[in-house]
């Protein structure tokens, strides 16, 4: 039975490195697929990790119809056994029932890599209509951190390193290091995951150390 999977998690989770994973995994099988992206860090027609990695990817560009776009490939001879699409967040609705389509009438099986909120906590479209059309939403394991430690469980935008919750809900970055909570070196914005708590404080690793006192000042004044 072919399936619409979507996994999801926080930004910096490894879902990108996940997405080439299931490729190459269904691939060593003899499987072949078709690869969509949209916004990558890497560029345009790029699906790529942060550990590196990075294949070529389909541009899902504006109201790109998803459908026809398969069944173009297979009507040209093309083997497809299953289609991953990677940043599926900023998908559009359309295109996201493109793709349970895909699934329910072409029998292929569709796997969706992507975020389920934006910086301002609001559920991305793209997202929003994959938990409700998906057979299955699948976690991604491996659990992004907030400065403090605990897990991360919101994404935060920051600009020129200070923590924003207006804006246009798409503007690509990428996610900070960490060290500072600082935008990537060259950029304007940038993202960073934070657990709740801090995400509602707008407190950010920057901000945090920011507003620590200097571990040169005691408490007290000792005596003589």
């Amino acid at each position: 039975m072919s399936e619409l999977v979507f996994f999801t998690g926080t930004m910096d989770c490894g879902k990108s490195t996940l997405a080439l994973q299931t490729d190459y995994n269904h691939r060593r099988r003899g499987r072949r697929g078709l690869l969509l992206t949209r916004n990558d860090r890497a560029g345009q027609g790029r699906l790529s990790s942060r550990l590196g990695l990075q294949v070529e990817a389909v541009e899902v560009a504006g109201e790109l119809d998803l459908w026809q776009l398969v069944v173009a490939r297979l009507t040209a001879g093309e083997r497809l056994d299953y289609v991953i699409a990677d940043e599926a967040q900023f998908l559009s609705t359309r295109q996201v029932d493109d793709l349970s389509r895909v699934v329910d009438d072409l029998r292929l099986d569709v796997y969706a890599f992507g975020i389920l909120t934006d910086f301002r906590t609001v559920l991305f479209p793209g997202s929003a209509r994959l938990v409700e059309l998906a057979d299955r939403i699948q976690p991604v394991q491996v659990e992004a951190l907030c400065w403090c430690g605990c897990r991360a469980t919101h994404n935060a935008r920051t600009v020129g390193g200070q923590m924003v919750v207006e804006g246009d809900q798409v503007v690509v970055g990428d996610v900070a290091d960490g060290s500072d909570g600082s935008a990537p070196a060259g950029t304007e914005v940038g993202y960073e995951v934070l657990c709740r708590r801090h995400h509602r404080q707008r407190l950010t690793a920057r901000a945090a150390r920011a507003a620590a006192p200097s571990p040169d000042v005691l408490p007290f004044q000792p005596d003589g």
